[in-house]
């Protein structure tokens, strides 16, 4: 970000703390691709990213005056995120689908295939929420395992833990789908 950007992005927090609504405006359209997309990932469905979302958004509203500065509002933001998608898959007692109940492709696609960042994807989503959340931040957040322990609220040896299982549970999934066949 550029110096002009920063004293924006300075002055717009300092503004939403007094309750400037067009500071609010400017906070909500540089990040509302980041919360969007947190939710998207973590949920699969548009309409309900968007909910999370917004309630994100209202929740800052509310809260305006606890945040200090950009980098804690990014930090603040992708918490309260993580934590909404977290207990909303949670109130929702959302049902994963078994890794064994997926379906098996005969042949290994290229890398750059977008069938397997599909096929990746789904697997991900069978993941218990907490253990995809922590994927979701680390490889499309690209958080260090230090920031991803803050976000959640956890001992950052649970996030290596959930990392490392997690990891592996898709290694061996994938395996089984591509089969030993090599490009």
């Amino acid at each position: 970000m550029s110096d002009g950007a920063d004293r924006r992005l300075q002055n717009a927090v300092t503004g939403l703390a007094h309750g400037d609504a067009a500071s609010f405006e400017l906070i909500v359209r540089r990040y509302q691709s980041m919360v969007f997309s947190l939710a998207y990932h973590f949920s699969h469905d548009r309409a309900l990213a968007e909910d999370m979302a917004q309630e994100v958004f209202l929740h800052l509203h509310r809260n305006a005056a606890s945040i200090k500065s950009p980098a804690h509002l990014e930090f603040w933001l992708r918490r309260v995120t993580a934590h909404r998608c977290i207990d909303h898959a949670r109130r929702n007692r959302i049902a994963f689908a078994s890794l064994e109940s997926e379906k098996e492709p005969l042949a290994r696609p290229p890398e750059s295939d977008p069938l397997l960042s599909r096929k990746l994807g789904q697997l991900v989503a069978t993941l218990p929420a907490r253990r995809r959340m922590v994927v979701l931040l680390r490889f499309q957040e690209e958080l260090e395992l230090h920031e991803i322990a803050e976000v959640l609220e956890m001992p950052i040896n649970t996030v290596k833990s959930y990392l490392q299982r997690s990891l592996e549970l898709l290694r061996a999934k994938l395996d089984r789908c591509l089969g030993d066949v090599r490009v």
